[in-house]
């Protein structure tokens, strides 16, 4: 049992670090795109790439998932796993081809569906391309999973990001491809990808099963749905933003601004949500294993009492710290000679603070979906979700066209907020936790008065040192808040911290 539990915790550390390696190496586009590129460019990049995220699930249909269950399930059957890799990746193949076909067939009109002009229909092609050939690696990519070649799975992922990068700068730096190259560059990287994947093919047979393929679309269908609302909880915005009328984008920003112009500025600025969205990333991949290996603990409830209030109230000290200082960064000229984002994007930075304040919610969430996946009631899973893509969608149709990138963020906080509430009402349902919700909802508003004071005093002061140190000096007290509440935690941590030195 315990090398079964070290072998999971070795392949948890490898699919996590690879993730979250080519994550940040992706985020290193941000500031390059931002300056090399207009806002305009910005936002057609930002609006075809929320719609790549949707037409993936739609490309995909599931079949990842249903294969990776359809294959274990076979290894206690005696069947030919190769005869469901050859089905389901010659189904892939044949969809794909005739989806991507569709699209750059009729890419002018897909272009104006998506609030673009009929003239950025070129775009709207690269990203069939790109469906296109990353279509083709999930199946290969979900065999590595299943083979638990971790390692292979880690370099052909972060290989192609490392490709994606190198070759945008290439492109837009010395040779000025301008917006194209950002496309030509993400095609390069997935071929890459798929060209390191070539070994797995091996097992590639010409061999198509109708029974084999039906058995896997009644498992993978019905995820369908739950992914795509998942994924509108933080693409929803973008798409609503590109709609918002010119009258609208003029009281509210003034002359020189188009719709695009706006969801430029908006998705670069959300970009900075990096910050927590790794942190949280980290923490799902080494909090899932965790819970359903202690969740017959006899103290395990308790346990998890202490997770979640620990791992919020991290969220919420970075959330106010990154709130603090992310502007800071963003304005700061570097070596005099550039931003991280120009001075046209800093119109959005009001938004920084409510992103960082939905992945506190979305912390939240994470802790709490343990008890319906220890209960085995993930049937209220889709509902959760469901619940939040309804609300950010509702609030971003009434507060866009009033507040623009701000009610835009303010959704995104309904919707996390909404999904937190409704994880909490099923979750506890099934798995009751006694959680220190008056403790947390306490510290939440203090970050938050915190965070209002600084913003309202921050004018007032007189130089930039007298500015930072004001700002630390809130975050200690934020820090001397926390400590009062939870304390048992934070001596919990402590001591833990401390017995990691003492065993060095």
């Amino acid at each position: 049992m315990l090398s079964k539990l070290k072998l999971l915790f070795k392949d948890t550390v490898i699919y996590g670090s690879s993730t979250i390696l080519a994550r940040s190496l992706n985020y290193l586009l941000v500031p390059l795109y931002a300056n090399k590129l207009t806002t305009f460019d910005n936002g057609v990049q930002t609006i075809i790439y929320a719609n790549i995220a949707l037409a993936n699930v739609l490309f995909s249909y599931g079949l990842e998932t249903s294969y990776l269950k359809v294959v274990s399930d076979s290894a206690h059957r005696d069947r030919d796993e190769t005869q469901l890799f050859s089905t389901a990746f010659i189904t892939l193949l044949v969809t794909s081809t005739l989806f991507a076909a569709i699209i750059a067939l009729f890419a002018p009109f897909i272009a104006q569906l998506i609030g673009l002009s009929a003239g950025d229909y070129l775009f709207v092609r690269y990203a069939a391309l790109i469906l296109w050939i990353d279509t083709l690696l999930v199946i290969p990519f979900a065999e590595l999973r299943l083979k638990r070649k971790a390692v292979q799975f880690a370099i052909a992922r972060v290989v192609g990001v490392i490709a994606v990068v190198a070759s945008a700068i290439i492109l837009i730096v010395p040779f000025h491809v301008g917006l194209p190259g950002v496309f030509i560059a993400e095609a390069f990287g997935s071929l890459i990808s798929l060209l390191l994947v070539i070994p797995v093919f091996r097992q590639f047979r010409i061999f198509f099963s109708t029974m084999q393929l039906r058995e896997m679309l009644r498992i993978g269908l019905p995820y369908v749905p739950t992914g795509i609302a998942g994924l509108l909880i933080h693409l929803i915005d973008r798409n609503i933003l590109i709609r918002i009328p010119p009258p609208e984008i003029e009281r509210i920003y003034g002359h020189g601004y188009q719709a695009s112009d706006i969801v430029g500025i908006y998705g670069r600025i959300a970009a900075f949500g990096v910050v927590l969205q790794l942190f949280i990333q980290v923490f799902r991949f080494a909090w899932q294993p965790f819970f359903l290996q202690h969740a017959k603990d006899p103290e395990a409830k308790r346990l998890f009492q202490h997770v979640l209030s620990i791992s919020t109230l991290f969220t919420m000290f970075m959330a106010l710290a990154a709130t603090f200082f992310v502007p800071d960064l963003v304005r700061h000229h570097y070596y005099d000679r550039f931003y991280l984002l120009p001075p046209r994007y800093w119109i959005g930075l009001s938004i920084l603070p409510w992103i960082f304040l939905s992945y506190v919610f979305d912390m939240i969430s994470t802790n709490l979906s343990a008890g319906l996946l220890i209960t085995g009631n993930t049937r209220y899973l889709p509902v959760v979700t469901f619940a939040g893509a309804a609300v950010t969608a509702l609030f971003c149709w009434w507060l866009i066209p009033l507040s623009g990138m701000d009610g835009a963020a303010y959704a995104i906080v309904a919707g996390t907020a909404v999904m937190c509430l409704v994880m909490a009402w099923y979750s506890l349902k099934v798995f009751p936790v006694r959680y220190d919700w008056l403790k947390l909802c306490l510290l939440l508003v203090a970050g938050i008065a915190l965070a209002m004071l600084q913003f309202n005093t921050a004018p007032l002061l007189q130089n930039t040192l007298t500015i930072m140190v004001s700002k630390v000096g809130l975050l200690v007290i934020y820090f001397m808040i926390a400590l009062a509440l939870f304390r048992q935690e934070v001596q919990l941590v402590a001591v833990k911290v401390a017995d990691k030195f003492r065993a060095k």
